[in-house]
């Protein structure tokens, strides 16, 4: 049986996450804790709730037509990596969305991982390195000045991410506020 996905948040619409209309999955667990994260709620791993990889995908499927991509960001994705996989292969083999992944991995440690070549295989851009507070950048998808940009599929160039705005908030159907982006405002 295969692994679930820990979930933080399952986002079906945002415009600051990358590139175009875009979905974001949010997993939950984090063990690299970089001081000054904004997204602390993510670290926990038991936090967020469990979905099989397939309910997750069904999600995806059920995303409106002018979605353009996903984007994975966390707690950290690549400490899920089975389940990571299994969902980014059926992205790949069944949809035509782009894939876009932050972690807080440097782009070295991503390359040394067990199923880097598979894992790199299914992202158009993977966006690299701890958040360092003190190199605080929030522009461009970047939060800190060391992040790293890594355009594997000739999808996006650095133009694309030029353009995306900073944050958003959502007003969720059932009332709820979010607050998404790079540089989200303190509500």
């Amino acid at each position: 049986m295969p692994s679930p996905l820990q979930v933080h948040h399952l986002e079906p619409s945002s415009k600051v996450n990358g590139p175009g209309q875009r979905a974001v999955i949010w997993l939950q667990g984090c063990t690299l804790a970089c001081p000054g994260c904004f997204n602390p709620l993510t670290h926990a791993p038991t936090g967020g709730a469990s979905y099989a990889v397939d309910a997750v995908f069904q999600w995806v499927q059920s995303l409106p037509p002018e979605t353009t991509g996903l984007t994975f960001s966390g707690g950290e994705p690549l400490q899920q990596m089975k389940p990571l996989l299994q969902l980014l292969q059926l992205v790949r083999a069944n949809t035509s969305l782009s894939v876009i992944l932050f972690t807080g991995y440097t782009w070295e440690e991503v390359q040394k991982m067990p199923h880097a070549p598979a894992l790199i295989s299914l992202m158009d851009v993977c966006i690299a390195g701890r958040y360092q507070q003190a190199n605080r950048l929030a522009h461009h998808l970047a939060g800190s000045a060391n992040k790293t940009f890594h355009f594997l599929t000739s999808r996006y160039s650095p133009a694309n991410f030029e353009q995306v705005e900073q944050a958003e908030i959502i007003l969720a159907p059932d009332g709820e506020i979010r607050i998404s982006g790079i540089n989200p405002p303190a509500l």
